[in-house]
């Protein structure tokens, strides 16, 4: 299992995602779920992939192949808008998967994949798009500025009381991060190590990535901080009334 998830507020967009595709007892396995395409000035592209490897490998290699292919009817470079591309990218996971569909039939195994794309093209606002099995994408409200994909209920409460399009993007990268560490605390099929992507708006480039480790100063000052303040909140939560001392008329 994995997850991913992408933040949109006034200043840009940040996208951050786990690495491990495979946990067991004695077998763990891990895998870049983030993909970045850029062309300078002209356009920035972020995916975030989850659920089956193998369709989630293909369509990413397949985007490649089209980008190299001068023949190639649409590729990332075609779209004049960002929602064009999260239909082409749902259009190759829906024809990775029917490519397999007899053979998932007969097995317990599903060929589905779940994608988050994000960027900016420019002359055009920064925007996230979540990209279902089925081909068919939304994207995220002014109300919920934020997309997650695979296992998302233990990192979606902070981000349901932090977030807003008014965070600053530090602020919003703080707060994927947090909510990356609590679901790898309480998940085994999320692991280290995360990867996150910022994007100014506007500023078209190669967005600032970070990779962090168990062993990254950031990542343990992050775990170490979040913890405390957890502990400093709940003790200061208010007492039942039997708690408190009884006062004398």
């Amino acid at each position: 299992m994995t997850y991913c998830l992408a933040i949109s507020v006034n200043n840009g967009l940040v996208l951050a995602s786990d690495s491990r595709t495979n946990a067991g007892v004695d077998y763990v396995r891990t895998y870049s779920k983030m993909h970045t395409f850029t062309w300078p000035g002209e356009r920035m592209c972020v995916v975030l992939t989850a659920g089956n490897l193998a369709t989630s490998q293909a369509v990413i290699n397949n985007i490649r192949l089209d980008l190299e292919d001068p023949k190639a009817k649409f590729n990332l470079c075609k779209g004049k808008h960002l929602h064009e591309l999260a239909h082409y990218i749902g259009q190759l996971s829906q024809k990775e998967q029917r490519q397999h569909a007899d053979a998932m039939e007969k097995s317990t195994s599903t060929a589905e994949a779940t994608f988050i794309l994000g960027g900016q093209i420019a002359g055009e606002p920064p925007e996230i798009y979540l990209i279902y099995p089925q081909g068919n994408y939304i994207s995220a409200s002014p109300e919920t500025p934020y997309l997650q994909i695979g296992e998302n209920k233990y990192g979606k409460p902070i981000l349901d009381r932090i977030i807003t399009l008014e965070t600053s993007l530090e602020d919003a990268a703080r707060c994927a991060l947090v909510s990356l560490d609590s679901t790898i605390r309480s998940n085994v099929s999320v692991g280290l190590p995360i990867e996150l992507s910022i994007h100014t708006k506007d500023e078209i480039k190669e967005p600032y990535h970070l990779k962090l480790s168990i062993n990254s100063p950031m990542y343990k000052a992050l775990q170490k901080k979040w913890s405390e303040g957890l502990h400093r909140a709940f003790t200061r939560l208010p007492r039942f009334e039997w708690e408190e001392p009884l006062i004398k008329k």
